[in-house]
């Protein structure tokens, strides 16, 4: 008998927010899941930071009271046993949702075996989720993958077959392969594969950035759930107008809770990291060169909310 291919984590609509390393903050993930996101996940975790206590992963494992239970955590690494270890550790208690990044085009990422690189090797896929799952057998696993390493190896389907072996929840499919980063189009073809060789839920994603977009990736791709990355980014709304839900969406409004949503990170770390975020808030708008050129020229946070609350947006 076949799966039932929902998400039980998933509540109340249809769309998962990507983690996006420097953009799925708390923030963003929290204003995603105001706007319909019916779940999120944090930006990728190093495994072997996790072993060896990196500091920088104390930030990013951080949830809201209001994201319990409505994020999971993706981590990235190669090594079956250190995944197993990690994922015991009591940092990693509030999340009932594993990811495994298996699709990352990042050349450090690559070079060092990680990420989309594990794309080459299902066997050693299927045993980094079957570890994952023997130690915390009460969490889901899931993994996100892309179409194959490159135009000659489409693969995912394989790999998604060996994850669902060794005990994956669901499958995530980026509709590129490594070599073509983020250009070029989206092969949906290629997801619908994977939907029909698995029998886990399968969420499609790539260039999801409207209801057409969406509608598209749900019919052609086959898929029940779909993830949306770069099309959130600056415009948490998207999610409520892919629902066709009312919303209202004022930017500076929008872009303040988002600063003052990161009050738990040191103020030059919050300045520093926002830049970006303001950046993408601000696209489209008019005179947004000379905005952003002034927000990138602020030292301070202080100094930034000056800057955001005297934009003529």
């Amino acid at each position: 008998m076949l799966k039932e291919k929902n998400l039980d984590f998933c509540v109340g609509s249809d769309l998962l927010f990507a983690p996006l390393a420097g953009f799925s903050d708390s923030g963003a993930r929290r204003l995603s899941l105001k706007y319909g996101a019916g779940f999120a996940f944090t930006e990728m975790v190093s495994a072997k930071g996790l072993l060896y206590g990196n500091d920088n992963t104390g930030s990013l494992l951080y949830l809201d009271k209001e994201e319990v239970g409505k994020v999971g955590v993706q981590l990235f690494g190669r090594e079956p046993d250190i995944f197993a270890e990690v994922v015991r550790y009591p940092c990693l208690s509030q999340f009932s949702v594993i990811d495994v990044n298996m699709g990352c085009p990042v050349p450090k990422i690559v070079k060092n075996g990680e990420g989309s690189f594990l794309m080459t090797n299902p066997n050693l896929a299927k045993d980094i989720v079957k570890s994952i799952k023997k130690s915390v057998p009460n969490k889901y696993v899931g993994v996100k993958i892309r179409l194959g390493f490159d135009k000659n190896n489409i693969n995912a389907s394989e790999v998604a077959l060996a994850c669902q072996e060794g005990g994956a929840d669901y499958v995530t499919v980026h509709g590129r392969t490594r070599d073509m980063m983020y250009s070029g189009d989206v092969d949906i073809n290629e997801i619908a594969k994977v939907a029909m060789a698995v029998d886990i839920p399968v969420v499609g994603n790539g260039d999801v950035i409207d209801r057409d977009s969406y509608l598209k990736m749900k019919e052609y791709g086959g898929v029940g759930y779909v993830m949306i990355g770069r099309g959130a980014i600056g415009k948490p709304y998207i999610f409520s107008e892919i629902l066709q839900n009312h919303y209202t969406f004022d930017i500076k409004s929008v872009i303040i809770k988002h600063i003052n949503y990161l009050n738990f990170l040191p103020e030059r770390v919050v300045a520093s990291n926002m830049k970006k975020q303001i950046a993408f808030y601000l696209k489209g708008v008019k005179g947004q060169k000379n905005m952003k050129e002034k927000v990138f020229a602020t030292s301070s946070l202080e100094e930034l909310l000056m800057v955001v609350n005297t934009l003529s947006i």
